[in-house]
């Protein structure tokens, strides 16, 4: 699946959410903060498009939760065993050729290393992935939320069903119907019927991988709990987004981690201490970096989104 259509025109739904029917409930566990994803508003032009794809996020209307969900089990089998330093053809050839997801046919682990390429990327080229595996082998219990992040910016169906799970309140049960609205209005009607139904199936099973969402059949919404990296990785991606400052701290990245402002700041001082960001507070103003884990490559295609 190409990561940009060529021509198409890139607008606001590309990086944001949709939000939940105006007749759904609007009970929140973050009061205050906008029903949109950050920062990609309208009409960018196709060099911002591909410095965001360089950077890992993908866009469009097209995701992997039209087949799959987040992978959990499988990305984590192939992170214990391929080292964090491995090229992408090191995580295809375990995937297809050594079959270490123990898949029953070659055409299943052919499209296992598609999808799970699709939402990971598996190129330490790419900033999103090379940052995932340095948060993943320094944070064990943080490791469903860190996926959940990755595949949030990689994957647009996921990012529309996101604001009507972040929006429910502890012990609330999930609408499928307010989750399909949602994926519809983001896809202006290109997936049938059929399809909808399989990405709600498939997003709502993500979003229990994660720990937002606890049953089966039945599925009631619970609070997750943040950790210095998963903190440090929601605040990279919107510094990847050229959020800068507090903005950072209540950016809907910050959201997927059930943090208020002030819980994230006090949080960030801890993944600060950890080595995770460099961050600084005074005079009313906050400064948030990643210049020690960025290389310079890194810094000049991030500088551009800025």
């Amino acid at each position: 699946m190409p990561n940009v259509n060529p021509g198409t025109r890139h607008s606001a739904l590309d990086i944001t959410v949709i939000a939940c029917r105006p007749d759904s409930r609007r009970d929140i566990l973050l009061p205050m903060t906008p029903a949109i994803w950050p920062n990609l508003t309208t009409n960018l032009s196709e060099a911002n498009v591909q410095r965001l794809v360089s950077i890992g996020f993908r866009v469009g209307d097209k995701g992997t939760h039209t087949s799959r969900t987040m992978m959990l089990s499988e990305l984590s089998d192939l992170f214990r065993f391929i080292p964090e330093n491995a090229v992408r053809e090191i995580y295809v050839r375990a995937i297809i050729d050594d079959n270490i997801l123990a898949k029953n046919t070659h055409a299943t682990r052919k499209l296992t290393s598609q999808r799970l390429s699709e939402l990971y990327s598996f190129d330490r080229a790419i900033p999103l992935f090379r940052i995932l595996r340095l948060f993943w082998a320094r944070d064990k219990h943080g490791r469903p939320l860190l996926a959940l992040l990755m595949a949030l910016a990689r994957d647009p169906l996921l990012r529309a069903t996101a604001d009507c799970v972040l929006r429910m309140t502890p012990g609330e049960e999930l609408g499928r119907q307010s989750m399909t609205d949602a994926i519809r209005a983001a896809v202006n009607d290109r997936l049938n019927e059929s399809t909808l139904d399989k990405v709600v199936r498939n997003a709502a099973s993500s979003w229990t991988q994660s720990g937002h969402l606890d049953g089966r059949s039945r599925k009631f919404r619970k609070r997750v709990s943040a950790t210095p990296a998963t903190l440090a990785n929601a605040l990279f991606l919107g510094y990847a987004l050229g959020m800068r400052g507090d903005s950072l701290l209540r950016s809907a990245w910050i959201r997927a981690l059930d943090l208020q402002e002030e819980e994230a700041g006090a949080l960030a001082f801890d993944a600060k201490r950890l080595g995770f960001l460099d961050m600084s507070r005074g005079g009313g103003v906050t400064e948030i970096s990643f210049a020690r884990l960025l290389t310079q490559q890194e810094k000049e295609l991030l500088h551009g989104s800025n």
